[in-house]
């Protein structure tokens, strides 16, 4: 039976705007998902209800609520002259949970906007600027604002941002992470202390919808329409999970083996749970020659955003991401804190695997984390180092407190995703490896670990910040105006990172394991980390593919990409 294609957004030519088909054209944007369709239907299609859109990571939720709130935009100032007094004003009003996600949306936003430019504006309004300038482009009343829920009830209370007169849509984007980050109350006041205007269309989108967000929905949207779309692709398909049990050193030794030897072909996410072990992972990895970078909320928003730009487009193979680990320590946290998010909000392009180096703490903190690969139709693979309750604390030096609760959060997100249909009834599958091989590389590890010490972890961070603040363009004028500043920052005394050793680059040709052809394929052209599976009595069930393999070697590492 011939399965009939999706409809390509030409199909909703009745619907939007000649300008906003012909960006999409030009983006490549040929067919939308399915979150996009319901959406457009639902809010342009002769409907004006509240909209609630379930949809993992990846599905297209800015597009879904961004076409229709400009397309609502264009279609009003059409019959508007420029002289109009009410033509210059902000109709929607877009609220992120950080300020990576709301420098994500006004670029995406932008890129809709190309054929328009002259007709919609679109500020962020997130961006740590000064209030003065804040407050001139405030001035200019953009037709969408983007701004996280502290920095939009800021605007407002200041008088700086007026929505009681021209207001068409409020998006509430990533409901259940704008909760777990504290921005509760801010976005209840918006919406509960007469900013705005009665008449509007709420959107509000989350990959999750928790008892939380339930609760929320109740105070902001009136009789939704809920668009379930959890479906819309199969994530157990397009997502491939493994876990394994292991000690906290032991941890080191994995990651070092799998990258080195190249079993993840493509980029990787690495999340850990503080910024000392991101550092420490980092200084670890440089060891072995392969180069970092460590995402981290010490850093300004614009060089983060560098950081992801320079990964998506392959100076980095690796990032190393930390994450919160505690929604308490986010509620009671300042403000430019709780506005830092890695797990969600981050549109890290090709990503092939996320390892969870540390656990998270909740099942939702899982969700976010594996939702940055597998994305828009790709395929991907996660793998969580879950350490055993009697193995925590053994390394004092290389422990993180939140693995000390492992095992009782693994069993809860292995139940989760049993539910959510994305594994099997088995759950998560185990990732099998032959011990005695990755032990080979125990003694380089132990190596590399001594040179990472604490002195050269805070060294790293230090002469991190003042690379940033050596190339902050904000600190231009100040240096211009204090050259001695500048002179006493190039001058420093000379920092001590860890000792790099030459010969650990390379791994010896007697470490590395045989190379096979994957199952099912004809032997590889060129050398690459494959591997020779056992059969049930233990007997390798292919020959090595270049040479006669060495009878004391065992079996190599299982890739699982």
């Amino acid at each position: 039976m011939a399965t009939t294609e999706a409809p390509g957004f030409q199909a909703y030519a009745h619907l939007l705007d000649a300008r906003l088909l012909r960006a999409l054209a030009e983006l490549k944007y040929s067919i939308p998902t399915p979150v996009q369709r319901a959406s457009l239907e639902q809010s342009l299609g002769g409907g004006s209800r509240d909209i609630v859109a379930r949809a993992r990571t990846g599905s297209g939720k800015t597009l879904a609520y961004g076409l229709p709130i400009v397309q609502k935009i264009l279609a009003e100032k059409e019959s508007m002259t420029r002289s109009d007094p009410e033509y210059a004003g902000t109709r929607a009003l877009v609220l992120v949970p950080t300020r990576e996600l709301a420098e994500q949306v006004h670029r995406q936003l932008g890129a809709v906007l190309t054929c328009c430019r002259d007709v919609v504006q679109v500020a962020n309004v997130a961006r740590a600027v000064s209030q003065s300038v804040q407050k001139l482009l405030l001035s200019e009343k953009p037709d969408i604002v983007v701004a996280t829920p502290a920095r939009a009830l800021a605007c407002l209370q200041a008088g700086d941002l007026s929505l009681q007169t021209n207001l068409q849509s409020l998006v509430i984007d990533e409901a259940d992470l704008i909760l777990s980050y504290g921005h509760d109350a801010e976005v209840k006041a918006i919406v509960h202390e007469g900013f705005l205007a009665r008449a509007h269309q709420t959107f509000l989108t989350s990959a999750t919808l928790s008892d939380d967000t339930s609760a929320l929905r109740g105070l902001v949207l009136r009789d939704p329409i809920v668009l379930r779309l959890d479906n819309d692709t199969s994530l157990a398909t397009q997502l491939t999970q493994y876990y394994v049990e292991t000690a906290e050193e032991q941890k080191f030794l994995l990651v070092y083996v799998i990258l080195k030897l190249r079993l993840i072909r493509g980029k990787c996410l690495l999340f850990v749970n503080d910024i000392d072990r991101g550092y420490r992972l980092k200084l670890f990895l440089e060891q072995f020659g392969l180069r970092t970078c460590v995402l981290n909320e010490e850093l300004p928003v614009n060089s983060r955003f560098h950081m992801v730009e320079e990964f998506n487009k392959g100076k980095y193979d690796y990032i190393i991401a930390t994450d919160a680990h505690d929604a308490d320590q986010r509620r009671a946290g300042d403000a430019s804190a709780r506005e830092y998010g890695v797990s969600r909000g981050i549109d890290f392009v090709a990503v092939a695997c996320v390892i969870n180096f540390d656990l998270p703490t909740s099942v939702e903190a899982y969700t976010h984390r594996i939702g940055r690969t597998a994305r828009a139709g790709h395929t991907g693979t996660a793998l969580s180092f879950v350490v055993p309750r009697h193995e925590y604390g053994k390394k004092k030096a290389l422990s993180c407190p939140t693995c000390q609760r492992d095992e009782d959060v693994w069993a809860l997100i292995q139940e989760d995703q049993r539910k959510s249909g994305a594994v099997g009834a088995s759950g998560i599958q185990a990732w099998r490896y032959d011990e005695d091989q990755v032990n080979a590389f125990r003694y380089r590890m132990n190596d590399a670990l001594r040179s990472v010490t604490k002195v050269a972890i805070k060294e790293a961070r230090i002469q991190e910040i003042k690379t940033e603040i050596l190339n902050s363009k904000a600190l231009q004028a100040h240096f211009e105006a204090n050259p001695r500043d500048l002179e006493y920052l190039r001058h420093d005394r000379a920092l001590h990172p860890a000792r790099v050793q030459a010969h650990m680059k390379h791994v010896p040709t007697y470490l590395r394991p045989r190379i096979a052809a994957m199952p099912g394929q004809a032997a590889p052209s060129e050398p690459r980390v494959g591997y020779v599976p056992k059969n049930k009595q233990g007997k390798r069930t292919r020959k090595d593919t270049r040479s006669k393999p060495n009878k004391k070697k065992r079996d190599p590492l299982k890739t699982f990409t």
